[in-house]
Formats: structure tokens, C-alpha cells, sequence
């Protein structure tokens, strides 16, 4: 599991944001003009006006957004009527839709494009919308009409509403929502929840601001050819291309971007060099400057321990987990166990194979972490005659893309027309019409591939306005992935690793979710399921990309159009559970440093890096390894949604290769377990149980098995 996968979500106060752009007739004005987030957008399919749209528009944009929804909310609460699931539970889903927009539009600029200014008005607002969001789900008379509701259903006469399975799913989950809020607190505990939904918004935003800005901080400039050797020449034009936007022409700057980075530690012959960008990467935010992330960790954790406490929990983990399929942190554990064992002895078996390869060379220390993907790499072209090289001229972004393209078509129909006149918020994006197999819009996807200093590192998904019904007709959804692949030169497009191919298979596969989603409610459309479910689209699509009859179909040289060869073929299916020792076990190094964070029941006094090293020690961690994401760099569970929930992406990789078996037995594009897949997992979003859901599809619950072969642990 080598890709570094995020769906980043728009975060409102610690709970996604929910899209939607239901017009407004609002004239709230910035210097003498309408502001155009909050105008009626009269664009096509009502995307972002991102051409119109200034800094400045967001302040008094949320403002006005904040206004308008606590008119709403007083509106629910002064409603004479008898509370019923229309005028209470419906109208809630359907308030605040100008600020979720707004917000929405700002979070994902300040994740793919963002700049000081966005940054610091984003730290500014983060104390102003976790108290208006406080003020929603601890407004005691608001949450009495909710409770009104949900007893008329589930206590006194749960036949008078006669709600369906979905409308029952947003009425749980609303009542659950207040009470996972604080409703049932009283006033004293309400005021100190306040106080700590206002750090931690501020506190998470911060860290994530701190890690771009180190990681924009760092180059690595060479100036001698000579230590440029064994880099492949595409990276070594990337460089040079680096320098010259940096101004220093002549020269070659790498950088912490994962596609700068990753392919310097598998390739530079230089060990001192490999050493020297490796000790960067993995000291990010951990250099006691002013990005320094350390003191924000653990005040994160700690705040979050106090929340979760306050709440009537033992730790943050359970709180999470309550709401996921795992449902308690000693079921997570258990399953990371299961794997930890098989996967550290298939680690240590490959430490011991790169140590011997460096005696080889003369090098007779032990193997570091920097020493790792490139001696990696050199045995799997000893063992297999694999040299990742060989495959990137056949990957290039656009065959992936039409390969992505093809497969979605032979799976659930779906075809895609470029579109040049919607508003774009950078030149590299590109937006997309998907269609369904009977010709109707199903939703816009825009895709933002490259890195640049404005954009977080990583790959993820995430939407700018969620499907719902509105007036009886389906309001197609506004979809948006966004990776961090090298950017073409002047002389080759860009191509992708295998790695970066199968990343954009995963994204792709969350899009499909998103794009898919046929339900009512747009609090339970698309992504918006268990956390530890949410991976189950996107890892699944992965298996298709490395299928031979799918390769033939996108795997063509850039230059002359062959396709993919069978020896090439038959080389990476013989390596296909290579270095999946290295690669398992620094993922569930970084899920047990998730837990080991999240389960603490009383305060962590420890720094960060002794907390670290401790836990470390505790699972029996080989030195030549470190967990994917030190704790200074975790953005997943610092900054990104997913505290206590890292280990979902194992969890759905046990789905996922059972699921992706329904079709190995019988065909790759077997119509009828692709209907069954759609119907019961990608359209349905939140609004049943997953487990059911899946059990609806496969027919029986997963089984580990299959996850064991794919990755070599079954031995």
C-alpha cells in the first residue's frame, strides 16, 4: 500500500462539510460589487465562479453565510407546528446551504491552491465557525424538536412516520449527530466543549499550514553532474526545470513533493545525497523553527483525549470508532495484529536481502531508511529483470486517464466529454462532463494532477457540491481529485510509476463514489459513510490496473504508441507481492502510532518524538524502517479527518479483495457483479448499514484471505 492517499473532505469544525449549491437570491456586496460566492452562480452546472472570486470575498461571504443559516435554525425552533421529519430533520439538512458552499469552496482552495492570505483568513474564521457550529448542535430548543422526532419513531408510535430506510438513516443519524455534539451536556460542560472545538479548529488548520510550508521550504540544490548519477533522465529534466522556474539556471533543485523525492531515494547513487533529502523529509515540521508541528501534535491529541472524556468516553478512539464498522479500538487493534506479525517477518526477511547487497558495495553499516527504496530497487531488477523505468514510457498521465476512462465505460457505461467553458481555480486542472450509459448528466469531475508550492502534498478526493434531490430531479454532484504527479517537460509528458498509476485508479474510484450517488439527502450522499468504508470504491478500482487485459487497453508507449509487452507483463505479476514486507509494515507502523495517540486516557506529557520512538518499541518496529507518517507530518490524523480512523484503509483492503474476487472468478467485466457493486455500494452512500450493504453484494461477509495472498503474507 505505497500510495499516499487522502480523501480531504471540506472540515467545518472536526464534521464534513456537506455541499450544496441551492441558489440564493443574496446581494451582499464587497467593495461596491456583488460578492459572486454568495450570488446565484450562473454557471454551468452551477460549479464555482472560481474566475470572479477574490480573497476578500470569503470573510464577508461567510458572514452572510452564518447569518442566513441562523435564521434558518430559528425558524425550525419557532415553527409552531408539531415537530415531524419534514420540518425538522429535512429542514436542518436543507439549512445553511450558502455557508457550506462557501466553506467548501475556501477548505478545498486551501488544500489544492492556496496562498498566505487564504491561510490566515482560514485560522482566522476557524474560532467564528466552530462557535456558530456549537451554537447549532448545542441549541438545547433545536435539539428538543430533533429528540421529539426521533422519539416519536424509535420510543412512543414508530408508525405514525412511516419513513423509509433512508429518511430512518437521516433521522438517526441527525439525533446522533447532536448528542456526539455535546446536546445532552449540560451548561457548564457545554462552555468548556466550546472552548475545545475552538482550539482544535484552530490547532489543525495551523499544523497543516506549518507542513506546507516546510515542505515548500526545502530544496536540494546540485550543481555538479556528477551527483546527479543514477537518475533517471526524466527526473534529472524535472530538476532542471525546478531550478529554472527558482532561478537558478544551469543547476538542478529536487524537492520534498513525493514525485521529486520518492524517485531521488530509488534512484541517486549518491548515498550521502539519498541521506541528506531522506533526513529532510522525515524531520519536517520537526525542526524547532516556526514550523515546527511538535507542540501541536500533542496538543491535538490531549485536547481531543479532554473532548472525547467530557463527551462520556474513555479516549478519542472509541468516540471515532462508535461510528464506524470497526466500532471499538479493540477490533482495529485485533486486525492490525493479524497483519503485523507476517508483515514484519517478510519485512526483516527483505531488510536482511538489502543488507547483503550493501556488504556488496562496502558498506557495512546497518540499513537506514534512506538506503531502503534504492537498494529496493536494485534487487528487484537483479531478481525479476523489473526496472520500474522499463514502464513509465508505457504510463504516461493521458493513457492512464483514457484507461480509467475505458474500464468505468465496460464496468457501469459511463462516458466523458472535456468541458472548456466552465471556471477553472488553476490552469493545470482539467474539468470533465461524465455521462450514464443512457446519455444523462450523472455529475462534473474536475482532476488537478501536478504538484506545485500551492497545493498539499498527497493525492485525494473531494466534492464541491454533494448529489441530492431537489424538487424531484437528481442535482448532479461537482466532483474534484487531486494528485501530485510529475509535470510533463518540454521534450515528455508526464509520465507515472506504476505506484502513481494505481493512485490515480484509487482517486478515481472514490470519484466514481461520489459521482454514482443516487440518494435523497446530501448529508448521506456519496463519501459521506463510515470512515473505514469510505476505501472500499477506491481500493477496489486499484485491482483493475494491473490486470493484463486492462494494461493492453492504456499501456502504450508515448512515443510509439506499442502496447504494453507480455515479457513486461509476466515481470510484474512475478513481482507483484515484492517489498510488500517494507510497504505493509510501515502503513500499519503509522495506524498503531494513530491508535497509540488516540487511545490514551489521561494526558500525554512525553514530546512527541519520545511518544513516538516508545510506540515503536512497543510493536517491535525495525529501525531500517519508520512508520509512513511521522507524528510531525501525519496530516492524516493531525490535519485531514482521519484520527483513529488511518487504519481504515487495511480494513477496507479486506473488502476490497474479496469484493474484486466476484469478478476474478468469473470475468473482469462481468455486468451483472458491476450492477450489483453500483446499486449496493456506489449509489447508495450512506444510507444503510455498510456491512449489510456489502453482504448485499457479495453475498457473504469478506474474508482475510485474499488481502494475505495478494501481498505475499500468506507464507
Amino acid at each position: 500500500m505505497k500510495r499516499k492517499t487522502i480523501i480531504m473532505l471540506a472540515i467545518l469544525v472536526g464534521a464534513t462539510v456537506q455541499q450544496s449549491c441551492k441558489k440564493k437570491e443574496n446581494t451582499a456586496m464587497t467593495s461596491g460589487q456583488e460578492n459572486p460566492l454568495i450570488a446565484e452562480w450562473n454557471t454551468p452546472f452551477e460549479v464555482p465562479p472560481f474566475d470572479q472570486i477574490k480573497n476578500s470575498d470569503f470573510k464577508p461571504a461567510i458572514l452572510e453565510g452564518i447569518k442566513e443559516h441562523e435564521k434558518e435554525i430559528k425558524e425550525i425552533v419557532d415553527n409552531k407546528e408539531h415537530p415531524t421529519f419534514e420540518n425538522v430533520i429535512v429542514a436542518i439538512d436543507n439549512a445553511g446551504g450558502t455557508l457550506k458552499k462557501v466553506t467548501t469552496v475556501l477548505y478545498n482552495l486551501t488544500s489544492a491552491n492556496t496562498n498566505d492570505e487564504l491561510q490566515k483568513l482560514s485560522q482566522e474564521m476557524a474560532p467564528t465557525l466552530s462557535e456558530h457550529n456549537d451554537n447549532i448542535y448545542l441549541n438545547d430548543a433545536l435539539f428538543q424538536k430533533v429528540k421529539s422526532v426521533y422519539d416519536q419513531n424509535i420510543v412512543s408510535k414508530p408508525e405514525t412516520l412511516k419513513l423509509n430506510a433512508e429518511q430512518q438513516m437521516l433521522l438517526n443519524e441527525t439525533y446522533k449527530r447532536f448528542v456526539r455534539s455535546g446536546a445532552n451536556l449540560s451548561a457548564e460542560d457545554k462552555e468548556k466543549l466550546k472552548k475545545l472545538n475552538s482550539e482544535l479548529s484552530v490547532l489543525s488548520l495551523k499544523y497543516g499550514d506549518n507542513l506546507l510550508k516546510e515542505t515548500n521550504n526545502y530544496e536540494l540544490v546540485i550543481d555538479n553532474k556528477e551527483n546527479l548519477a543514477g537518475l533517471p533522465q526524466e527526473l534529472v529534466d524535472a530538476a532542471a526545470e525546478e531550478a529554472k522556474n527558482k532561478s537558478k539556471e544551469g543547476k538542478w533543485v529536487f524537492t520534498l513533493s513525493n514525485a521529486s523525492v520518492m524517485p531521488f531515494l530509488q534512484y541517486a547513487d549518491k548515498r550521502d545525497l539519498r541521506t541528506t533529502i531522506w533526513d529532510a523529509y522525515q524531520m519536517r515540521s520537526n525542526q524547532n523553527n516556526e514550523n515546527d508541528n511538535k507542540e501541536i501534535a500533542l496538543k491535538i491529541a490531549n485536547l481531543r483525549m479532554q473532548k472525547a472524556q467530557l463527551l462520556g468516553y474513555k479516549n478519542h478512539a472509541e468516540y471515532v470508532l462508535e461510528e464506524s464498522m470497526a466500532k471499538t479500538p479493540d477490533a482495529v487493534n485485533d486486525l492490525l495484529m493479524k497483519l503485523w506479525k507476517p508483515a514484519l517477518n517478510k519485512a526483516k526477511q527483505e531488510a536482511s536481502d538489502i543488507q547483503s547487497l550493501m556488504r556488496k558495495d562496502g558498506i557495512n553499516e546497518d540499513v537506514t531508511p534512506a538506503d531502503w527504496r534504492y537498494y529496493a530497487e536494485k534487487i528487484r531488477k537483479e531478481r525479476y529483470s523489473l526496472d520500474e523505468q522499463e514502464l513509465k514510457p508505457y504510463l504516461s498521465l493521458e493513457n492512464v486517464r483514457q484507461g480509467i476512462f475505458d474500464v468505468t465505460n465496460k464496468l457501469y457505461g459511463l462516458t466523458y466529454k472535456e468541458l472548456t467553458n466552465v471556471p477553472k481555480y488553476h490552469e493545470d486542472v482539467t474539468v470533465w462532463e461524465v455521462f450514464d450509459q443512457d446519455k444523462s448528466t450523472l455529475g462534473v469531475l474536475y482532476m488537478d494532477m501536478h504538484p506545485r508550492a500551492s497545493k498539499r502534498g498527497g493525492a485525494w478526493m473531494t466534492s464541491y457540491r454533494n448529489q441530492q434531490m431537489e424538487n424531484g430531479k437528481r442535482k448532479v454532484p461537482v466532483i474534484s481529485i487531486v494528485c501530485n504527479f510529475t509535470k510533463p517537460t518540454a521534450t515528455t509528458p508526464s509520465l507515472l510509476t506504476f505506484d502513481e498509476t494505481t493512485t490515480f485508479f484509487h482517486e478515481f474510484g472514490h470519484a466514481l463514489h461520489g459521482l454514482l450517488s443516487n440518494v435523497n439527502y446530501k448529508s448521506l450522499a456519496g463519501t459521506n459513510v463510515p470512515r473505514d468504508f469510505v476505501e472500499l470504491p477506491s481500493q477496489v478500482m486499484e485491482n483493475w490496473a494491473a490486470e493484463p487485459e486492462v494494461l493492453k487497453m492504456y499501456a502504450k508507449h508515448y512515443k510509439t504508441g506499442e502496447v504494453i509487452p507480455d515479457t513486461l507483463i509476466e515481470k510484474m505479476k512475478k513481482a507483484g507481492t515484492f517489498d510488500q514486507g517494507f510497504a505493509t509494515t510501515e502503513y500499519l507502523a503509522a495506524s498503531f502510532l494513530d491508535m497509540q495517540y488516540h487511545t490514551a486516557t489521561t494526558e500525554i506529557k512525553d514530546d512527541v518524538n519520545t511518544f513516538e520512538i516508545n510506540a515503536m518499541k512497543n510493536i517491535g518496529l525495525i529501525d531500517a524502517i519508520i512508520p509512513r507518517y511521522r507524528s510531525t507530518y501525519f496530516s492524516h490524523i493531525f490535519a485531514g479527518g482521519y484520527s483513529s480512523g488511518y487504519y481504515s484503509y487495511i480494513w477496507s483492503a479486506v473488502l476490497d479483495t474479496d469484493a474484486f474476487q466476484a469478478f476474478k472468478e468469473t470475468s473482469l467485466f462481468n455486468q451483472e457483479k458491476a450492477k450489483l457493486f453500483r446499486e449496493n455500494v456506489l449509489e447508495k452512500g450512506g444510507t444503510e448499514d455498510p456491512a449489510a450493504l456489502y453482504r448485499k453484494f457479495r453475498g457473504a461477509d469478506p474474508k482475510i484471505e485474499p488481502l494475505l495472498k495478494k501481498r505475499g503474507l500468506d507464507k
